[in-house]
């Protein structure tokens, strides 16, 4: 994938405490990377919560209760997103058509990339929403929020498909790349949930609180927490089978991305290719690449109500490409009960 000058170069966002968003250019076709400081921006009014990348779009989601937008390929700031009441805890893209946000007012709102338009607002737990996760179909998402409930969306409604009560207050939750199987956390515990019995299959313990999950691949699972250690866990084999040493203190977040010539599944520590000082106390992290596009999915499925409904409707059709100005809600077109508080657009250089 890194074989064209476009994925030579790829960018790294962090947002920090100090309401900055720092941007990073990164060259990859060196022996020794090299990052070179793109852009540093204060637009939110308190700290920096959450961040995304889609192939154009950076995103970020701040205690300000707002959602910033830059457009990568410009360069310039593309405006604000104004629905939530609270902190922006969690934020998603979907390809490059959709982005899903998450707050601690307890909803799930359902942008639509093109126009900015918020297609969707759920009210998606009593709680404050701490994580969310799309399916690689597109189809359905999972969240888990304060209320202490799993709950599975069916997003073609909008609407609840099940609900299981968890009895603790999970903060992340992320489908694998596959599909199949889902994680939960839950302060330092990785909980592995099968697909087809939406039951945990087995559960593995952190040294540490858990901050950030990120799947490498279908199996392998990197995991940071409240320590400098940075671990792979192997989900099939249920054991740890890598840990290095990342940094001097606690890791807030753990990304990637995939090249070619460059392997992270080699169960020795990986080689450092490159570090970056901001100087500030970084709080999220996300890494934008032009080629990075997730694989796009046909029509979404209707109604479910079970896991067994999920795993049937899930395995009916391969996933072929949605065409831009076609959304994942079916009735954007029906009145909207509630309008969005608004969505700037400055275009200043």
């Amino acid at each position: 994938m890194c074989s064209d000058s476009m994925a030579a170069v790829l960018g790294l966002i962090a947002g920090s405490y100090e309401q900055v968003t720092f941007g990073y250019r990164v060259k990859t076709d060196e022996p020794e990377w090299t990052a070179k400081a793109e852009f540093t921006h204060h637009a939110h009014t308190a700290s920096i919560s959450a961040a995304a990348a889609s192939e154009r779009f950076v995103v970020t989601g701040s205690k300000d209760e707002t959602i910033q937008l830059y457009d990568m390929k410009k360069k310039i700031e593309h405006g604000a997103l104004l629905h939530h009441d609270g902190t922006i805890s969690c934020l998603e893209f979907y390809g490059t058509s959709h982005l899903l946000s998450g707050g601690e007012d307890g909803l799930i709102c359902v942008w639509g990339t093109k126009k900015w338009d918020c297609l969707k607002s759920i009210k998606a737990h009593h709680g404050h929403v701490t994580s969310l996760s799309v399916h690689p179909s597109g189809k359905i998402a999972l969240s888990v929020g304060t209320d202490k409930t799993l709950r599975t969306w069916n997003l073609t409604n909008g609407r609840s498909a099940f609900i299981k009560n968890i009895k603790q207050n999970a903060h992340i939750v992320r489908w694998s790349p596959d599909g199949d199987k889902y994680v939960v956390v839950v302060k330092d515990e990785v909980n592995i949930y099968d697909l087809e019995t939406a039951s945990v299959t087995a559960t593995m313990k952190n040294p540490k609180r858990i901050s950030s999950v990120k799947f490498l691949n279908n199996s392998i699972l990197a995991v940071a927490g409240d320590d400098e250690n940075v671990r792979f866990c192997d989900l099939g084999k249920e054991k740890w089978v890598c840990e290095f040493k990342a940094h001097e203190n606690r890791v807030k977040a753990v990304d990637s991305f995939e090249m070619e010539d460059h392997c992270v599944l080699e169960l020795e520590s990986p080689t450092l290719l490159m570090e970056v000082n901001t100087t500030a106390r970084l709080t999220c992290l996300a890494v934008w690449k032009p080629s990075s596009v997730q694989p796009p999915a046909e029509e979404l499925a209707a109604p479910t109500t079970t896991p067994q409904e999920l795993i049937q409707e899930l395995s009916k059709t391969k996933r072929v490409r949605i065409a831009a100005e076609e959304v994942i809600l079916e009735d954007e077109s029906k009145p909207k009960k509630k309008k969005k508080k608004g969505v700037g657009k400055k275009t200043t250089e």
